[in-house]
């Protein structure tokens, strides 16, 4: 494993020498842009593994995305050995279909502390809920970013993490009832606590999520990629392609359905993924909104 391997993958050629918010940023805008936020090893019958060589193989070498497990792991990896201030945290996901936090902590985020500050550095969300620029840990303030406005309240040693969004603009007519689209403007993403974990911490998750018919992962085959104006995802059959503030305070959704044969060639094309098995689409309703 190597630093200039791993930013020949992502692309970025800025500062490895400074251990600032700017290159952090930049170092982390590289890595959403280039790295897709994707399951798609559970459907095309692959193992996830939480071990750091065989993430990094994945995704630098075998140009591969990976869910927050890995691309946390991997970001909290880089960061460290570019001498940033790093720990891992574990978050529990709001699900909107049943309005409530999960009981179990599948989400892995990693901390930076810069001249004292702490940020959440999250690259492994996807789709809206993607932040593009570290996170500053402060309670109740608004922090606007391209996807919308971000913000952290603090309640007894709890974090909560939500996102306002702009209204949406869908010229498909038939999708705008899609289970896809969140209709709520304002969201809870996640809540954590800030006591460090490890990767340790999420060996049980790990598992479960790939093989439990209960989980979100299982349900669904996901890829979803940041671009510099927004970010396209690939749920099942279902392309979106999301460009954000194309009008003011409204965000333009497209949708298109493929049929099976488009779907590799879609992988390639808007995800520059190529798999090497065959994936099986899937997409059960619920659960998941972009």
């Amino acid at each position: 494993m190597n630093l200039e391997e791993y930013f020949a993958r992502t692309g970025y050629k800025g500062s490895t020498e400074k251990q600032d918010l700017e290159t952090l940023t930049d170092i982390f805008q590289h890595h959403i842009r280039a790295v897709p936020f994707e399951n798609l090893s559970i459907h095309c019958g692959e193992k996830i593994t939480l071990e750091l060589e065989q993430v990094y193989n994945k995704i630098v070498r075998r140009k591969r995305g990976g869910w927050c497990m890995e691309n946390n792991q991997l970001l909290g990896w880089v960061l460290k050995s570019l001498g940033y201030d790093t720990s891992f945290l574990g978050a529990y996901v709001f699900n909107p279909h049943q309005n409530a936090y999960a009981t179990l902590m599948t989400h892995l985020v990693v901390k930076v502390v810069i001249d004292g500050k702490a940020y959440i550095v999250d690259g492994g969300f996807g789709v809206s809920y993607q932040m593009w620029q570290p996170m500053e840990l402060v309670s109740g303030k608004d922090q606007p970013q391209a996807p919308g406005i971000f913000r952290f309240t603090e309640k007894n040693g709890v974090w909560y993490l939500e996102k306002m969004r702009r209204k949406q603009y869908i010229p498909n007519q038939s999708f705008s009832s899609s289970d896809l689209l969140e209709k709520k403007e304002c969201r809870k993403v996640y809540m954590l606590s800030l006591e460090p974990r490890t990767v340790e911490d999420f060996r049980f998750q790990c598992t479960y999520l790939q093989t439990s018919p209960d989980s979100l992962f299982t349900k669904k085959s996901i890829c979803t990629l940041q671009t510099t104006d927004g970010f396209r995802a690939l749920i099942g059959w279902t392309l979106t392609e999301t460009t954000y503030n194309y009008k003011e305070n409204m965000d333009l959704v497209e949708f298109v359905t493929l049929e099976d044969e488009e779907v590799e060639k879609t992988l390639k094309e808007k995800f520059n993924i190529t798999l090497e098995r065959k994936l099986v689409p899937v997409n059960v309703k619920g659960s998941y909104t972009i």
